[in-house]
Order: structure tokens, then sequence, then C-alpha cells
């Protein structure tokens, strides 16, 4: 597959439509793809005959599952630096996504996680299905949220943010919509209507049409425990508040918690707590650019895509294992200031 099928574009009246088309990976992006979609969103931003940009996912499984982390993995591997170079990419990506000055309609249908967040979820218009999966799952490789998840999160009702940053736990559209992750619900056997009258109408006009209200979700029957447990300030702590409320839900999620990387818990943690007091989304990509970078030369981010993607043994190492061994010095590492051989963000 070229650089071009891997990125559809096209014009339908005075739309222009973006479609992922990795199927087979649903949609995973990779360095070309990014590059593809910036320059289509560059050129589609100073056209006059463009009114609004329109983005899916190709096949039946998803909008986008995330970045390549096979790449991710090999280039860690190496420490060769190519993932450093498609990570400032794909941020400045999903900063120029949130400042699009035309309608952004990401149709978020299926899966989408990670970097398919990042290039839906800061648009302005973001619709979700009944099939809709949404998640931020990084803790569970080693890593960290990106692509702008730790200001999405952070700016969720309550706690209910940090819930999902820890635990990775996918939602479905009421949940979604209750986090701020998405604006409208439309089934998905209407989205091929949806993306004819897009063509000729204003999104504004066209999605009520289509829109229904969400069923209930998930979330919003737990928020007491979930606020409650999620505002201390340790994941220790949370973990003991989390075994302590006497919800079987909050023990699961305790238990969860304790699967993923240790290091990656309590850094996920303290740039949750960072991003909720930056002022822009600006300022929290070039936070989550450092944090990645670090994340590069840890040992649990190769462990991680090992376990999970690679071997599929489901049984990771981690280094160190227990949250008690991880220091506040080794966190507060990642947050350190990017070295002079590593270009900067430059928002």
């Amino acid at each position: 597959m070229t650089d071009d099928d891997s990125v559809l574009l096209r014009t339908d009246g005075h739309a222009a439509r973006l479609t992922l088309n990795r199927p087979r990976a649903i949609n995973a992006l990779d360095h070309a793809m990014v590059r593809r979609v910036a320059a289509a969103l560059a050129a589609w931003e100073h056209d006059p005959a463009v009114k609004a940009v329109v983005v899916t996912g190709a096949g039946e499984r998803g909008l986008c599952a995330g970045g390549d982390i096979r790449s991710i993995h090999a280039d860690a591997r190496a420490g060769a630096g190519a993932s450093v170079a498609f990570w400032r990419d794909e941020y400045r990506l999903n900063a120029h996504i949130a400042r699009f000055a035309k309608p952004y309609v990401a149709v978020m249908d299926g899966i989408v996680m990670g970097g398919g967040v990042g290039i839906s979820a800061h648009g302005s218009v973001r619709v979700v299905t009944e099939r809709s999966r949404v998640a931020m799952p990084e803790t569970g490789i080693g890593f960290v949220p990106d692509v702008g998840g730790t200001w999405l999160l952070s700016r969720a009702p309550g706690e209910l943010g940090t819930h999902l940053a820890l635990t990775g736990a996918a939602v479905g559209a009421a949940d979604a919509l209750l986090c701020g992750l998405a604006d409208h619900l439309v089934p998905s056997p209407r989205l091929p209507a949806l993306l004819a009258d897009l063509a000729t109408g204003e999104a504004a006009d066209v999605l009520p049409r289509y829109e229904r209200p969400a069923p209930e979700g998930e979330l919003a029957a737990h928020r007491a425990w979930i606020d409650h447990c999620y505002a201390a300030g340790t994941v220790e702590e949370i973990l003991d508040r989390l075994f302590d409320s006497g919800e079987p839900a909050a023990k699961e999620a305790a238990g969860t918690i304790l699967a993923k990387s240790p290091v990656a818990l309590k850094v996920t943690l303290a740039a949750m707590r960072r991003a909720a007091r930056l002022p822009t989304l600006a300022r929290v990509l070039e936070q989550e650019y450092r944090v990645s970078c670090a994340a590069l030369s840890s040992p649990d981010l190769v462990e991680g895509i090992r376990a999970q993607v690679i071997d599929k043994d489901r049984a990771p190492r981690w280094s160190p294992a227990t949250l008690a061994e991880v220091t506040d010095a080794r966190v507060a590492g990642f947050f350190a200031p990017l070295g002079a051989d590593v270009e900067p963000l430059g928002l």
C-alpha cells in the first residue's frame, strides 16, 4: 500500500472527505499518514470551495486504533529516534485540528483509541455511534496518554478522566458525551445519509436531523466513588480507596490498574494533574511531547508493546515491578526539558 492509498482524499460537494484507509490495522496512524493528513488540512483550510472537512475510517472496525505501535516498538529497541519525529508531527497535527478554521466533522464510529482520539476529539464536530468504543489505553503498554489526551481527560467532569487515564477503559457513546470527548450521537445506519447531506448542508443544520438522545451510560452511576477515590494524591492512595470503597466496580478498577506499568501509572497521574493546571492545549501537548520522548527510553514501553502486541502473552514484566519502587525523582525525569538534540514542538 502506498502513502497515497493509506489516506484517501476527495471532495464531495462543498465538503472535503478524508478517509483513513488501513482497515486491516483498524486505520492505525503511521508517520506518512500524519504528514498526508496535515498537508490536506493545510490546503483545505485556505480553499474557498471547501466549507467543512469530514473524517472517517475505512472498514467496519473503527475510525482509528491509534498509532502504529509496532513501528514504535522497533524504533525504541533500535534507539533510532524516528518515533520522536512522528510524535512531533502528530502533536502538531492535533493542535491544528483544534484550531482548524472550518467545521471539522469526525465520525468516531467503532474503535477510536490513542492517536484515533487525537485525530477526532479535538475537532469542532465529533460524532459517535452506538458502536463507538473510545479509549486512551496507553498505561497498558507502559506509555502515557498523549495526542492531547491528558488535556481532554483532565477536563472531564470530576475525576472521570483520571479513572479513564489510569485504567485505560474504553467507553461507549453516552460516556464519551459525558466526558466531553464527543458532541453528537448518530445511529450507525444513518451515517451514509448524514455524510451525503454534509456535502450540501451546514453541519449545524444537518446534524439535528440525524442525532438521537444517548441511552444511559455506565459512568454517571459511579460518579460518587470515582470522584472520591481518584481525588487522592498518589496512585497508591487511589488504590487503597478503591479497595476500601466496598463497590465491586471500584475493586475491579483497582485490579485493572494493578496490571498496568507502575512507572506509567505514576507519570500518568502526574501528567493529568499538571495538565489540569495548564491553560492551553498547546502547553499540554508540549508537556506530552517531553513525556513521550522520555518514555521512548523507558524499558516498560518496549516490554508493554511486546506483551500486548508482538508476542501477545499478556504478561508484561514491568521494571520496576511495583509502585513502591517508582521514586518521585523517576517521575520528575519524564517532565524534564528536552535535550539540545531534540527539535522542540514549536506550537
